[in-house]
């Protein structure tokens, strides 16, 4: 479980004050097993959250609790082992272009332990395979489609067995039909796996396909959570009814 307790993020802004906010006293708690939306407009501050939950970013204030130790201020080994059990995937894929789309997904092996071994091919295989692509092992990125690199990207995420699974706008680049697989992908590695998953969207359709849970944040404040079908059906607040095109813009 991922408790953020209190989690406040600002940035020194040269020649500017006050600082810039990002996130301001947010608190949530995110289930074993979830699969969990963060909606907000451009500047509402998701990707800072997600961010700070794999400790690219470190709160100003607050704590990150993740089964129940405090993460927030690890440093070194212990940061490094923490990263291990919490993948990311991007919106622009992140795949390395002069390798392969399985020496890609090798490529957390080779990062951890300095090596790939043969078990670790055949598990990055079976991973491709997983998703659909056991057929494009030996192609580059450009020669992959949008929805296919995401798809990559996703077996790699699932390489060292993450416990969490960090997904920035990770569907947000893709057209509608690439969206759907990778949708699709991510829920049947949920529903196999039961890893969590945060996931970090501008698209109210995003969230109505894959979650089970979200949170609406405008500005970097918290202004509503609760499960998809409490928040669709009864939206409380004006940011939420304005997602989903029920009202007008009140920021």
């Amino acid at each position: 479980m991922i408790s953020l307790e209190h989690i406040s993020k600002s940035f020194d802004a040269p020649g500017r004050a006050p600082a810039e906010h990002a996130l301001r006293d947010v608190s949530l708690t995110i289930p074993d097993g979830d699969v969990f939306g963060i909606i907000g407009i451009s500047g509402a501050g998701k990707s800072t959250l997600v961010r700070c939950v794999n400790l690219l970013e470190r709160p100003t204030s607050g704590r990150i609790v993740v089964d129940g130790q405090d993460v927030t201020d690890l440093q070194g080994a212990a940061s490094r082992s923490y990263r291990r059990r919490v993948a990311m995937i991007f919106q622009g894929f992140g795949l390395l272009a002069q390798k392969t789309a399985l020496q890609n997904v090798c490529f957390p092996f080779l990062a951890a332990n300095g090596r790939v071994t043969e078990a670790d091919r055949r598990h990055a295989l079976e991973l491709l395979d997983r998703v659909g692509l056991a057929d494009k092992a030996g192609a580059y990125p450009s020669q992959l489609s949008g929805g296919q690199a995401q798809r990559v990207a996703i077996a790699r995420a699932l390489a060292l067995d993450p416990e969490y699974i960090l997904c920035d706008e990770a569907t947000s680049a893709l057209d509608p039909a690439s969206t759907a697989s990778v949708l699709d992908t991510l829920r049947q590695v949920n529903q196999e796996t039961d890893v969590t998953m945060l996931v970090i969207t501008h698209s109210m359709d995003v969230v109505k396909s894959i979650c089970k849970d979200v949170a609406v944040l405008v500005r970097g404040k918290l202004v509503e959570t609760g499960s998809v079908d409490e928040v669709f059906s009864n939206p409380q607040d004006p940011t939420t009814r304005a997602l989903l095109g029920r009202g007008d813009w009140h920021e």
